[in-house]
């Protein structure tokens, strides 16, 4: 329990991110991948949760959470992130398709992250 993949084409966002979850959730273990094409290996192991951007280039973040559906991940272990609006993202992935979608530079969004990460790492120190 604990493993996050993030699948984001910005090498600067996921150094963030994952320096952000390496200091206050060690008990996560984080994978990042900025080729959504090498993270479709990824997609066959176990995940507690996926993180992905909507907008990559060769393979768009639509595809790519296709692909993860197909491979059985759970709709809710899957969130997609953007820098569009929350209208427009609501329009692609309706209410109930993941767990959630979230604009990747608003402050408020960042809190559901910090929310699912908490919820992620309570679990991980629980197992045995």
């Amino acid at each position: 329990m604990g493993k996050i993949l993030i699948v984001d084409d910005d090498e600067a966002f996921l150094g963030i991110l994952c320096g952000y979850i390496h200091e206050y959730y060690p008990l996560l273990d984080v994978e990042t991948c900025t080729s959504p094409i090498k993270a479709l290996g990824a997609l066959r192991g176990p995940l507690s949760l996926l993180l992905i951007d909507l907008e990559m280039p060769n393979l768009d973040g639509m595809k790519l959470f296709q692909y993860a559906r197909e491979c059985g991940i759970d709709k809710n272990r899957i969130v997609i992130l953007s820098g569009r609006d929350a209208d427009y993202l609501h329009e692609q992935f309706p209410m109930g398709t993941c767990l959630a979608v979230l604009n990747k530079y608003e402050a408020k969004q960042k809190a559901v992250l910090q929310m699912i990460f908490n919820s992620l790492s309570k679990k991980a120190a629980a197992e045995p």
